[in-house]
């Protein structure tokens, strides 16, 4: 049976799997259908291709991108764009610089709290882009805390003491631009959206589908964006979020799509 996990993370952002690495676990497993999803890069692309043409597996493009609306924290899949688009591109290193700036916000609110995280050692931290995780887990080598989910818990979460938001990009700009490359926005698991009395405006937005199965998520729960997927007329997406050792309870595959959905999604062949 055809199987497709469409949201995952490599080294390229916060997943501790490299690119190759992530393409055969999810041969291993059995999967025949992929899209890697890093935060705000697509950097595992140019090994992930020609690996997944070796291996006879399906992968379509994908990005998870990290935007703002009225204040709300929105992140965004793009599926099925044009790699080469210099649009994605571009979005990607504005990314990159607001990620750079924002992580000196939380060293530096840090270090109001006498906990001291060197800047350079945490560029050496990944290969593309860095965030809270790369601060959480030098915090857990520093001793400062004990796990990566009480660094959020108690330092860097959202409202947090030590957190910081960065330089918001809007949700608006986001969905432009993975339109502009040829592309389909989805909202990423609407199921941990907080602000409830802004999702309805949010679900105003050109958006071209939402991620209706999240992880492990139970059916009862995702009932609810699929009928209002249906409701709309909009794409289906689904997949696990995987990050390997960072989130250890939530293994690739745990969520997924049928061929037919994939088909739906995925027009660009990559492999």
């Amino acid at each position: 049976m055809f199987q497709a996990d469409l949201h995952c993370h490599t080294t390229c952002s916060d997943g501790t799997l490299s690119p190759e690495e992530l393409v055969r676990h999810a041969q291993e497993l059995g999967l025949a259908g992929l899209s890697i999803t890093d935060h705000d890069t697509i950097g595992a692309y140019s090994v992930a291709i020609p690996l997944a043409q070796e291996l006879g597996m399906r992968l379509g493009s994908g990005v998870e991108f990290s935007s703002v609306f009225r204040g709300m924290s929105v992140h965004i899949l793009g599926y099925d764009f044009d790699l080469n688009s210099p649009d994605i591109h571009a979005l990607c290193h504005k990314h990159l610089e607001r990620r750079k700036e924002r992580n000196r916000r939380i060293i530096k609110n840090l270090h109001r709290l006498h906990m001291e995280i060197d800047e350079e050692k945490l560029l050496c931290q990944g290969k593309g882009t860095i965030g809270r995780p790369h601060i959480a887990a030098l915090m857990v080598e520093k001793g400062y805390v004990t796990t990566i989910r009480q660094a959020f818990d108690l330092y860097i979460g959202d409202g947090k003491s030590c957190f910081d938001a960065g330089d918001a990009i809007s949700s608006e700009e986001t969905i432009d631009v993975i339109h502009r490359a040829g592309g389909k926005g989805f909202i990423a698991h609407p199921h941990l959206l907080k602000h409830t009395n802004k999702i309805k405006d949010l679900l105003k937005l050109p958006f071209d589908g939402l991620e209706c199965y999240y992880a492990k998520f139970p059916l009862d729960q995702e009932n609810k964006w699929l009928h209002l997927a249906k409701e709309k007329g909009w794409l289906i997406s689904g997949g696990s979020d995987f990050h390997g050792g960072v989130k250890e309870h939530i293994p690739l595959g745990c969520s997924w799509v049928d061929e037919e959905t994939f088909g739906r999604i995925f027009q660009r062949r990559l492999s």
